[in-house]
């Protein structure tokens, strides 16, 4: 008998340490998670004229030009560089752009705010950014606003010919203009 509840309980054990160790492991929630916004916005929609996917860091007590460095070209987000997708030909500034998935740079400055669509993709943050690789650039002016955001933002709206693209953050506020 004592046999029997010895092996009994050796089995139990090799089962629980084989179960916990072949157990599928899933990461924490990332800090700083990663989103998308669309135009149009209504997921029912499949007729999607933009989207961007983008991590949405937090400022957590933190200046925002320290996180957006001044002048210095920003992933536009967290980890992964943001990656836009234009489901047809838009203008961007005095660009024509085709139809694809671009990454999304931004160069933050105090009154203006370069906005960068490059042909490089899959990229980490923007350390290996390549100017000669860029697509079309626009400067676009801050204007800042009296609510704070907390977490980095970014929306659409219908414009004039296209959709306005708008990055928020803290005070900070930036839109984007593209155009068909």
């Amino acid at each position: 008998m004592k046999q029997n509840i010895f092996t009994l309980f050796v089995f139990a054990l090799a089962l629980m340490v084989t179960h916990t160790t072949d157990a599928q492991k899933f990461s924490e929630l990332d800090v700083s998670p990663m989103d998308a916004a669309a135009y149009p916005s209504n997921y029912r929609d499949s007729n999607k004229l933009i989207k961007i996917t983008y991590s949405r860091p937090q400022l957590k007590g933190r200046e925002l030009s320290n996180l957006a460095p001044h002048d210095k070209v920003w992933r536009t987000g967290a980890n992964e560089a943001a990656e836009i997708t234009l489901y047809t030909d838009m203008k961007v500034g005095d660009t024509m752009v085709e139809a694809g998935t671009y990454t999304f740079y931004t160069i933050p400055g105090e009154k203006n705010w370069t906005a960068i669509l490059s042909k490089d993709i899959n990229v980490w943050g923007s350390y290996f950014y390549n100017e000669a690789n860029d697509v079309a650039r626009i400067t676009v002016p801050v204007t800042m606003a009296d609510e704070s955001l907390e977490a980095f933002s970014i929306a659409f709206d219908e414009a004039d010919g296209g959709v306005d693209m708008h990055l928020g953050w803290g005070n900070a506020r930036i839109a984007v203009p593209f155009r068909k």
